[in-house]
C-alpha cells in the first residue's frame, strides 16, 4: 500500500495475518479499453530469429491444443496405462511383493505433491510454453529409466513347470521349504523404479497447471471450458491406448530375441512378457514434443486482447485488490502470503475440496471396479478389465466434452457453473445406487461356502478325497466341476489328468467332484471340470454397465466446471497457483488415499486368503459378494454426499465483485469496437 510522505505503520495491515480489506474499500486500476496488458509479450512462432512462416500457423490457441494433448495423452498411457499394466510383471520378473510396488506406485504422488506449489507459483508469471517443454523432457527420461532395470537384470530365467493336477507324495509340490535367506540381488532395481516414478512425477506437475492455465489465459472466457475439456478428454485416451498398447506386447516373451527358442507360452503361468518396449516408444515420442513446446510465445497473438476483454469473477473478498496492490508473486517471499491467501478463500476451498472427495471415488472405482465385476458377475480378470475400460474411459471423457459444450454454449459465469455441478454430482449420486440392486449371490465354492460332497468342513478348501494331493493355495487356477460347484484348482478337485481340446483344458478322474445335478440329454457327461469359474446364474451384468457408464459421465461432468470455477474464482494472477493447490488436494485427499481405502474395504469383504505353507497370508480368492457390493456403495454415497456439500457452500458464499456489472460491460463492449 504506497503513501506520499511518511509512512504510519499503524494503519499497515500486517502481511502474515492477511487481514484484507473489503474489495469496495479498494480502487484497483483497469486498463482502458483498447490498451493491452504491458505483461503480455506476444511473438511470433519459433526459436530466436527463426521464425519460419509454416510455423505461425500454429501459433494460435488450437495448436498449443494440438501440442497439449498429445503430451497429455502421451502422460496418461505411461503415467495411468503402461505403469498398471506392467506392475505385475515386474513385481514376478524383480521379485517385488505388493507392498514394495505399492511404494513404486505412489512414488509418482509423491513427487507430484512435493513439487505442485513451487512450480504453479514460480511458473505463473514465467515462460508456460517453455515449463511444458521441459515437462516433455522429464516424462520421457523418466520413461527411459522405467525401462533400465530390463536391461541391467540379465536373461529371465523362468524355472520348472509348476503342475496344477493331483501329485502323489514325493513330487515337486511336496518339496516346498520357506528357506528364503538368500535375497535375490534383482529386488534392488526398486529404486530405479522409484526413482523413474519420481521424474514422471517432476514431469506431470507443469502439464496440468501451468500447461491448463496458459490454455484460460490464451481464450475468451465462454470458450475455456471447451478447449479444457477436449484437454482432459484427451488425457483420458493416454490411459486406454496404455492399456491395449501394454496388453498387446505382453503377448511378446520378455527376451525379445529368445522368442523363438523358448519353450512356454502366453498361457504358462511363468511367462513374462515384454512389458518394457512401451516405455522406450513413449520416450522417444514425448521427447519429439519438446521442439513445437520450445517454439511457442511467452503469449499468443491475440492474448492482450483477450485478457483486456475478460471480466472479472474473483470472489469479493478483498484478494484481488492486495494482489495487485502489492503485486504478490513477483520472488519467492511472496510464497507464504500467497499461498495463504489461496487457502482463506472459502470458495476455492470448497471447490477444492468437492474435487477431491470425487478424485477419491474415480481413482477406487478406476482401480477395483474390474476385481467387482470379476467377482460379482463371475467374469475372467482379463473380460472384466476389458469391461471396465469400455465403462470408465470413454464416460469420463464423453462427460469432460459435454460439460465443456454446455460451459461454453451457454457462457455460465462462476455462479451458474457451481449449480451445474450441483445438479450433476446429484444425478451421479442417485445413480451409484445401482449397486444395491444389481448385486449377485456368490456360486457354490466347495470348501468355502459348500462341503465336499458332505466330506471335509467349510473354510477348509482340504478334505480327504485330496489330501494325498499336496495342493498349494498359493497356486489359484478354479475349476467349475460337472456338479456346477467351483473348485479352487484341479489339484483341490482331485484331478489327476486332463485334455486340451481347442485350446480348453478339461481335467478327469476327479475324485472331489460328484455328479451332475442337471442330467444333461446325453447319458455320459464328457467331462468332470473345465478350466475357469463356473457360468453365472447372475444375468444383472448389463443393467449394472448401462447404469453406471452414465454414473461415470455425470460424474465427470463436474471436472471441466470445477476447474473453470476455480480459475474465475481467485485472482488472475494466482490461477496457475489455484491450480497447484488444487492438485496437492487432489492427491492428499483423492488419489493417494482412494485405491487405499477402497482396497482396504474390498478386503474387509474376503471370505478365503491365500495362506501358504509358511502361513503367510497372500492375496484374497474369494469374497463375500455382498457385502462388498454395500461397502462400496456406502464409501461411494458418503463422499457423493460430501461432495454436494461443499459445492452448496461454495456456492452460498460465493460473492462476485461488485465492479463486475454492466459499466465492466460496456468496458468490453468498446473494447471489441476498438479491435474490429
Amino acid at each position: 500500500m504506497k503513501r506520499e510522505g511518511i509512512a504510519n505503520p499503524v494503519f499497515e495491515p500486517p502481511s502474515p495475518d492477511l487481514r484484507l480489506q473489503p474489495r469496495a474499500s479498494v480502487s484497483r486500476p483497469r486498463p482502458s479499453p483498447g490498451r493491452p496488458p504491458p505483461e503480455c509479450e506476444e511473438g511470433p512462432c519459433g526459436w530466436g530469429s527463426i521464425t519460419p512462416r509454416t510455423l505461425q500457423l500454429c501459433n494460435n490457441p488450437e495448436g498449443y491444443l494440438s501440442a497439449y494433448s498429445l503430451l497429455a495423452v502421451f502422460q496418461g498411457i505411461v503415467v495411468n496405462g503402461l505403469v498398471n499394466v506392467s506392475i505385475s510383471t515386474i513385481e514376478k520378473r524383480f521379485e517385488l511383493s505388493s507392498s514394495l510396488t505399492g511404494v513404486i506406485s505412489a512414488s509418482y504422488d509423491i513427487a507430484f505433491c512435493v513439487l505442485s506449489l513451487f512450480v504453479s507459483f514460480f511458473g505463473e508469471r514465467g515462460h508456460k510454453p517453455r515449463w511444458l517443454a521441459f515437462s516433455s523432457f522429464m516424462i520421457g527420461l523418466g520413461s527411459l529409466v522405467f525401462a533400465l532395470p530390463h536391461f541391467a537384470g540379465g536373461i529371465y530365467q523362468y524355472g520348472s513347470k509348476l503342475e496344477d493336477t493331483c501329485q502323489v507324495s514325493g513330487t515337486s509340490n511336496a518339496n516346498f521349504t520357506c528357506n528364503n535367506s538368500k535375497e535375490s540381488s534383482l529386488s534392488n532395481y526398486l529404486y530405479v523404479f522409484i526413482l523413474a516414478q519420481l521424474l514422471l512425477g517432476v514431469g506431470g506437475t507443469p502439464l496440468y497447471t501451468l500447461g491448463t492455465a496458459f490454455i484460460d489465459d490464451s481464450v475468451p472466457k465462454h470458450k475455456s471450458s471447451l478447449y479444457i475439456g477436449i484437454g482432459y478428454a484427451m488425457s483420458l485416451l493416454g490411459p486406454a491406448l496404455g492399456y491395449v498398447l501394454g496388453g498387446q506386447l505382453l503377448n511378446i516373451y520378455i527376451d525379445v530375441p529368445l522368442q523363438t527358442s523358448t519353450e512356454i507360452d502366453p498361457d504358462d503361468p511363468r511367462w513374462l512378457g515384454a512389458w518394457w518396449i512401451a516405455f522406450l516408444l513413449c520416450c522417444f515420442g514425448t521427447w519429439l514434443l519438446i521442439l513445437p513446446f520450445s517454439c511457442f510465445p511467452k503469449h499468443l497473438p491475440g492474448t492482450a486482447k483477450v485478457q483486456s476483454e475478460k471480466i472479472s469473477e474473483t470472489h469479493d473478498d478483498g484478494s484481488e485488490a492486495f494482489v495487485e496492490d502489492r503485486n504478490i508473486g513477483k520472488n519467492f517471499k511472496d510464497f507464504p502470503v500467497a499461498l495463504l491467501i489461496l487457502l482463506k478463500n472459502p470458495v476455492l476451498m470448497c471447490l477444492i475440496v468437492a474435487a477431491s472427495t470425487e478424485a477419491l471415488v474415480a481413482t477406487g472405482f478406476a482401480t477395483f471396479l474390474p476385481k467387482f465385476i470379476e467377482n460379482q458377475f463371475g467374469q475372467s480378470s482379463s473380460y472384466s478389465a476389458t469391461l471396465g475400460g469400455i465403462v470408465l474411459i470413454p464416460g469420463a471423457a464423453l462427460g469432460q466434452i459435454i460439460s465443456g459444450i454446455l460451459v461454453s454454449k451457454y457462457k455460465l459465469d462462476c455462479k451458474n457453473i457451481i449449480k451445474f455441478m450441483l445438479g450433476t454430482c446429484s444425478v451421479a449420486l442417485l445413480l451409484n445406487t445401482v449397486f444395491m440392486f444389481s448385486k449377485c449371490g456368490n456360486e457354490p465354492f466347495a470348501g468355502v461356502s459348500e462341503t465336499y460332497n458332505g466330506t471335509g468342513t467349510l473354510q477348509n478348501l482340504t478334505a480327504p478325497c485330496n489330501a494325498n494331493c499336496n495342493c498349494l493355495r498359493s497356486f489359484y487356477y478354479p475349476v467349475c466341476g460337472r456338479d456346477e460347484v467351483q473348485y479352487f484348482s484341479p489339484c483341490f478337485a482331485g484331478c489327476t489328468s486332463f485334455t486340451v481340446q481347442k485350446r480348453k483344458k478339461t481335467y478327469q478322474n476327479c475324485s472331489c467332484i460328484g455328479m451332475p445335478k442337471r442330467l444333461p440329454d446325453t447319458e455320459e457327461v464328457p467331462f468332470e471340470s473345465l478350466a475357469g469359474k463356473c457360468r453365472t446364474q447372475c444375468t444383472f451384468l448389463p443393467l449394472f454397465l448401462g447404469f453406471f457408464f452414465f454414473a461415470v459421465v455425470f460424474t465427470f461432468m463436474a471436472v471441466t466446471p470445477t476447474t473453470v470455477a476455480i480459475l474465475r474464482c481467485v485472482p488472475d494472477k494466482q490461477r496457475s497457483f489455484a491450480l497447484g493447490v488444487q492438485s496437492l488436494f487432489l492427491r492428499l485427499v483423492g488419489t493417494i488415499p482412494g485405491p487405499i481405502l477402497f482396497g482396504v474395504a474390498i478386503d474387509s469383504s474376503c471370505t478365503l486368503w491365500d495362506v501358504n505353507k509358511c502361513d503367510i497370508k497372500g492375496a484374497c480368492w474369494v469374497y463375500d459378494n455382498s457385502k462388498m457390493a454395500y461397502m462400496l456403495i456406502g464409501i461411494s454415497a458418503a463422499c457423493k454426499v460430501i461432495t454436494i456439500l461443499f459445492i452448496v457452500t461454495a456456492f452460498c458464499l460465493y460473492k462476485p465483485p461488485p465492479d463486475n456489472s454492466a459499466t465492466l460491460q460496456k468496458d468490453a463492449e468498446m473494447v471489441s469496437a476498438v479491435h474490429m
